[in-house]
């Protein structure tokens, strides 16, 4: 349990970020992330109580975003020229994978992070997690049209 809610936002607020970024992208994923840590803190005294706050205010988020707006796109149209280069298809590849599987793929994949810490900041188990991926996984083979024995 945290006692303060700076505490628990030094340990879980880049989490919940990049949570909220991997679903809905950089501008609103922000945005919904600042409305999720102004609920936390209007509402610490209960959520500190709460098994997975993180969780929660992820839902918290995905509920701001959903209200306000639908998200037009999760990366930029056109390619950074100082960013990495990846297959173009990637970005409209990602787009059509549902918000769950695009998320799990996201964190897991392209941040790296552990199914474990993941699955918690999602508010699901590590087997709905792999369940999201592999399916997410599976239809960006099919869009990007990448044999799995290829890899």
């Amino acid at each position: 349990m945290y006692v303060t809610f700076e505490t628990f936002i030094e340990n879980n607020g880049a989490q919940l970020r990049a949570g909220l970024v991997a679903a809905f992208g950089p501008n609103i994923g922000v945005e919904a992330a600042a409305d999720a840590m102004a609920y936390g803190w209007e509402n610490w005294d209960r959520l500190k109580k709460m098994k997975n706050p993180t969780g929660y205010l992820y839902r918290v988020g995905q509920t701001s975003v959903r209200r306000q707006t639908k998200p037009q796109g999760y990366l930029p149209a056109k390619p950074v020229n100082d960013g990495p280069s990846f297959e173009p298809q990637l970005a409209p590849s990602l787009e059509g994978l549902t918000e769950s599987q695009r998320v799990a793929v996201v964190l897991v994949h392209a941040l790296g992070w552990p199914l474990g810490e993941a699955a918690v900041v999602l508010d699901i188990s590590v087997s709905s997690l792999r369940a999201h991926i592999q399916r997410g996984l599976e239809k960006l083979r099919v869009a990007l049209k990448v044999d799995a024995h290829d890899i």
